[in-house]
């Protein structure tokens, strides 16, 4: 549910490649074990948490991985373990969303941030930031994307939803109303690229053991004034059957099943990894 890239850290104004450029598609030959070999792709938020195991998921599966994020030196670390590309882009920028690769055959729009208040007390330019990275980024790196994925005939579009992109909770007004934005416009790629062989779902898990995670339990504890104990069990996890967090690689595993070989008609959907919590 809560992704794992903030841009609160490293100014990250333009976009900059930090290692060599992504092979051509289909230059490398994909196997049972490697099914993604010359494949191509974007991971936003690709540093830590969530994207960072989305990444490292790919990379394995055989695709270059672009690892987009802030934090200039995980990126390019990461980027060089896996043998991709790091971007370091600040995506509440809309300028340098828009020098990103459009060569992507996978995109995974992951990033995102979190404020916790009351609407009535909500900061009005942090509601906007928070629409600018988790809502206009993904769509303007789709509208760099997609065009490519037509003109080759396959495509991935996983988004990194949440829990709540599909239900709401109190304090959270600019993170459910991107979630919830974020689904819709999975959704309107779905139907308009279905006949360009390309495929758009959201991954949905709830509290996921990642930095942005941690932070958000100690801001809820303030705002309830509650210890961040009861947190965890009293706010976090009470609506999940489940009563643990979610690791990052088991989400990491859902998005690269969805970009694998068997899942050519799995598209527009929402697929719930909450512990239970819309069984409710």
């Amino acid at each position: 549910m809560e992704t794992p890239q903030s841009p609160d850290h490293g100014p990250g104004a333009h976009a900059a490649p930090l290692t060599v450029p992504s092979p051509a598609a289909g230059s490398a030959q994909a196997s049972a074990d490697r099914p993604l070999a010359g494949r191509t792709a974007l991971v936003t938020g690709g540093a830590s948490g969530i994207g960072r195991a989305c990444a490292q998921a790919l990379a394995a599966a055989g695709a270059h991985v672009h690892v987009v994020d802030k934090a200039a030196r995980a990126a390019g670390d990461l980027a060089e373990t896996l043998g991709g590309t790091a971007w370091v882009v600040d995506l509440s920028v809309p300028e340098a969303v828009d020098t990103l690769p459009a060569d992507a055959d996978i995109v995974v729009n992951n990033a995102g941030l979190q404020h916790v208040a009351p609407v009535h007390e909500f900061p009005p330019d942090r509601f906007a930031l928070i629409q600018r990275v988790m809502v206009e980024a993904p769509f303007r790196i789709l509208r760099r994307t997609l065009p490519g994925m037509y003109q080759r005939g396959w495509g991935r579009v996983v988004n990194i939803s949440s829990v709540h992109g599909l239900r709401a909770s109190p304090y959270k007004s600019a993170y459910v109303t991107a979630k919830h934005a974020l689904e819709g416009l999975s959704k309107v790629v779905a139907l308009e690229a279905a006949e360009h062989g390309v495929t758009s779902n959201c991954v949905n898990p709830g509290y996921v053991r990642t930095p942005l995670v941690e932070n958000q339990i100690a801001d809820q504890a303030r705002t309830h004034g509650i210890s961040e104990a009861e947190v965890v069990g009293r706010i976090m996890l009470e609506r999940s059957a489940i009563k643990r967090l979610i690791e990052p690689d088991e989400v990491a595993e859902a998005v690269l099943w969805l970009c694998g070989p068997r899942t050519g008609h799995i598209t527009g959907t929402s697929l719930s990894m909450d512990g239970g919590w819309t069984a409710n």
